[in-house]
């Protein structure tokens, strides 16, 4: 079958479709993103503490997670325009519903509604692209497309921060509702119905395995860095997620129409893409996580202030999905990955030399080149693997895709945050058994800064307060010794993913 056929009949254009398509998607992606920095607010409103209002996060991811798997089987039973509209129509629903919690429990709840919607979108708005867009013009479309991907979570933040601290919570979810209803209506009125199977049987066995081992295993990443990933509940979920999700691959292996198709694991390309996406994922987490929590525990900043740093970065790596997907259209995705891989894990490498002392322009300017190798790399990378899947094949392939990456995601999250952790308490013993009251160098030392600091602040002060600023001092130069090291470990997954680039292939056009 000819790609560039079904396009043609259907639109004289797919740039205003695509376009309604982006509006939702990057509704979605912003609110999820704005919420971060509004957790302690939600601590104090709700008075409820951080394990508690942490659920406002995980429920949603968790949903997202569980919903992903059988969006491929949803969209090829309705319709992927149906099943996009109705995403988009509850994820609107939970936007409302959340705007007027009045509990912790309560918001949780409707995130979980949020989630529903939210997690269905971005596979079938990808679906829909790869429907819609000849493949030879598949690059710079899903360039367009990935923007919301890229910058929502990078702007989220910063508006999240600026409406936080000058109006009610409340607008965090009020801001999606218009453009969410303007995106459902431009998709009932523009978006052409795809073709349906309405005797395509849902796979349930294959829904009830993915469910348990996707949300155990989601779970067990979120909770292992608070609870301990050698605790009894971390270690049981990850032990009910192996077998729920070996059942998972033993079902989809032999059942005629799967829920997810995983003989589509089997074409190299498709795979190798997936698995370096997934790559990028923690790399980029590497950045979105570590840095706002280096600038603002060791520099100060506020989360406002925070956004508006990343600013440039986020801008740039939006500017660079359409340039590298024209680009993917006539070079392939090789060159572009291996360039942009590479970019990006020096840039990252180069993070491990951060200190207290850095400069923020410094940052700034090392973030924005790290974005464009990001920017360049990415769609390309997951655009190659896409278009070796024939196209009745898409919307599963889809869904295979964001939730690997939605693993891989909170896997990046996790290992991070475990790396932080262990490594800030190693630097910190490291740092303390230097410091004893009774060495002849510390002595003198105390000696030197306590007659400093009387004479400065007019007050006799003793060894022990100055020891104690010490091990102050300890505790941020052994945090910023621990986030260098975590910037080598994000940094060592991108190395990786540099060589796996070679197997990608050039994509075909125009063949099923």
């Amino acid at each position: 079958m000819n790609q560039t056929a079904e396009p043609a009949a259907e639109y004289g254009s797919f740039w205003l479709p695509l376009f309604v398509i982006v509006v939702g998607a990057f509704a979605a992606i912003l609110n999820n993103s704005s919420l971060n920095v509004a957790i302690p607010k939600f601590m104090a409103i709700f008075g409820v503490d951080a394990n508690k209002i942490q659920w406002v996060l995980t429920a949603y991811m968790l949903t997202s997670g569980i919903v992903i798997p059988v969006t491929g089987y949803l969209g090829d039973r309705f319709g992927t325009k149906k099943i996009f509209v109705i995403s988009l129509s509850i994820f609107t629903l939970g936007s409302v519903l959340c705007s007027l919690s009045w509990s912790a429990d309560s918001m949780i709840f409707f995130r979980i509604v949020q989630g529903i919607g939210g997690g269905a979108i971005m596979p079938t708005s990808m679906a829909i692209v790869y429907r819609i867009v000849p493949r030879e013009k598949i690059g710079t479309a899903l360039g367009i497309w990935g923007m919301s991907a890229i910058m929502a979570p990078a702007i989220g933040p910063t508006l999240g921060g600026y409406i936080i601290g000058n109006f009610d919570w409340r607008f965090l979810f009020v801001m999606n509702i218009p453009a969410s209803i303007f995106g459902i209506i431009l998709s009932a009125l523009l978006l052409k119905e795809g073709p349906s199977r309405p005797g395509l049987v849902l796979d349930k066995w294959g829904f009830i395995t993915s469910t348990a081992g996707f949300f155990t295993l989601l779970l067990a990443l979120s909770e292992g860095p608070k609870e301990g990933w050698t605790s009894f509940y971390v270690v049981m979920l990850f032990i009910i997620s192996f077998y729920s999700l070996f059942l998972f691959v033993l079902i989809e292996l032999f059942t005629p129409e799967p829920m997810i198709d995983l003989r589509l694991l089997k074409n190299i390309t498709f795979l190798m893409s997936i698995i370096i996406t997934g790559l990028i994922t923690i790399g980029l987490f590497g950045g979105i996580f570590l840095i706002p929590l280096f600038v603002q525990n060791l520099m100060g900043l506020t989360p406002y202030q925070t956004g508006l740093m990343l600013m440039p970065a986020a801008l740039v790596t939006g500017v660079m999905m359409p340039v590298s997907g024209f680009l993917f259209d006539r070079i392939g995705a090789k060159p572009l990955g291996i360039a942009g891989i590479t970019l990006t894990a020096f840039c990252t490498w180069e993070l491990q030399n951060l200190s207290a002392a850095t400069s923020k322009e410094y940052i700034i300017w090392l973030m924005f080149i790290r974005a464009i190798g990001m920017g360049l790399s990415m769609m390309p990378i997951a655009t190659a693997g896409m278009n070796t899947v024939a196209k009745p094949l898409i919307g599963r392939a889809s869904s295979l895709n964001n939730v690997f990456r939605q693993v891989f995601a909170s896997f990046g999250i996790a290992i991070l945050t475990a790396v932080l952790q262990n490594r800030q308490i190693f630097h910190y013993n490291n740092l303390a058994d230097s410091i004893s009251i009774a060495s002849p160098s510390i002595q003198v030392s105390l000696s030197n800064l306590t007659s400093s600091f009387s004479g400065y602040a007019g007050n006799i002060i003793s060894d022990r307060q100055v020891l104690s600023l010490l091990y102050g001092v300890v505790q941020k130069q052994s945090l910023v010794f621990a986030m260098d090291d975590t910037f080598l470990v994000a940094a060592v997954f991108l190395f990786i993913a540099i060589p796996l680039t070679f197997f990608l292939h050039k994509p075909s056009t125009g063949v099923d």
